[in-house]
């Protein structure tokens, strides 16, 4: 069931957003060379409890931490851990925030000090494909349509889509209805509706799609051993467009 969100919700949304873009915001500032990934995630523990917040994915199905923080290969669900940061890392953190019982959910994908063209092109395109996502969350369009902008883009340059993991709802629950795929054919799925309000979190591959778990039973990773790369937004539908609302300062 799909749960369309009245506008005093969406705008109760808005507010975890902008506390969930501050974050990102900040985490750009300390993400460099001899920084550990648990470090970064007990600031973000610590900045949502001082503004009022909690971090959502902290204890759910027993995960232990506020951020999944996942490096170079590993697709997403990465555990933060002592592990000290190197130049030319690929970092992603994706977190989830509970505001007054309000959820919003962003991933961002950061350079580590100097980093290779490779990373650069990977990151470029990952969050071109994002917003051309996001530019088809409209009004009578369907789900299908944002699948197959992302697709599109990131095969033509030669990269690949993660299958296993998709966007989804988000309200007062993490995961609701409708699932976001990140690829499919224009014209096919769920019809979008106003007031819906959903993640767009495309997981691009610098090789194949396919994946492995780790043995801790969260952490996917290439199975080629390639880079892998994520941005996600939350977004509403409007009859004016998609609004974004963990947007942090325009694309």
């Amino acid at each position: 069931m799909i749960f369309i969100k009245r506008p005093e919700e969406i705008e109760k949304m808005r507010e975890a957003g902008k506390l969930l873009a501050n974050v990102h915001k900040e985490l750009k500032k300390l993400v460099a060379p001899g920084v550990s990934t648990l470090e970064l995630d007990q600031f973000v523990d610590e900045y949502l409890q001082k503004h009022g917040a909690t971090p959502e994915q902290k204890g759910y199905k027993g995960y232990k931490y506020a951020t999944c923080a996942s490096l170079n290969d590993e697709i997403c669900h990465g555990f933060p851990s002592k592990k000290k940061l190197v130049d030319g890392d690929l970092l992603k953190i994706d977190m989830v925030v509970n505001l007054d019982g309000w959820l919003a959910d962003s991933a961002w994908s950061y350079a580590v000090g100097e980093v290779s063209d490779e990373v650069k092109d990977l990151m470029k395109a990952t969050k071109e494909a994002l917003y051309l996502g996001i530019d088809q969350a409209r009004v009578g369009n369907r789900l299908g349509d944002i699948g197959h902008a992302i697709q599109s883009h990131v095969e033509a340059l030669g990269y690949s889509v993660v299958r296993d993991f998709v966007g989804h709802g988000i309200g007062k629950n993490i995961h609701e209805e409708p699932q976001v795929l990140h690829y499919g054919t224009p014209g096919r799925g769920t019809r979008i509706s106003e007031g819906m309000v959903f993640t767009i979190e495309p997981m691009i591959n610098a090789g194949n799609y396919q994946l492995k778990i780790d043995s801790n039973g969260w952490t996917a990773r290439t199975v080629d051993g390639s880079l892998s790369c994520q941005y996600e937004h939350t977004i509403a539908i409007t009859k004016d467009g998609p609004d974004i609302l963990t947007e942090q300062d325009g694309r």
